[in-house]
C-alpha cells in the first residue's frame, strides 16, 4: 500500500506559496508604479473631465441628450 499524502501536501503548500508570492510581487510592483499614491485616481477624474468638455461642444447635428 502506497501513501500519497506527502506529495499532495507538498504540492498544496507549494501552490499556495506560489500564489501568495505572486500576489505580493504584483502588490509591490503596483506600489512602485504609483497606483497606491495620493494621485492614484487622477486619470479617472481627467477622463471624466474630458468627457464633460467633449459633450458640451456643439457638433452641428442634434444628438440625444443624457438626463
Amino acid at each position: 500500500m502506497t501513501d500519497y499524502t506527502y506529495p499532495s501536501v507538498y504540492f498544496s503548500y507549494f501552490f499556495f506559496a506560489l500564489l501568495a508570492g505572486g500576489a505580493v510581487y504584483f502588490c509591490v510592483r503596483s506600489i512602485k508604479a504609483g497606483y497606491w499614491g495620493r494621485d492614484s485616481e487622477e486619470p479617472k477624474y481627467r477622463m471624466l473631465d474630458d468627457e464633460i468638455d467633449h459633450d458640451s461642444q456643439p457638433t452641428g447635428a442634434a444628438a440625444p441628450r443624457r438626463s
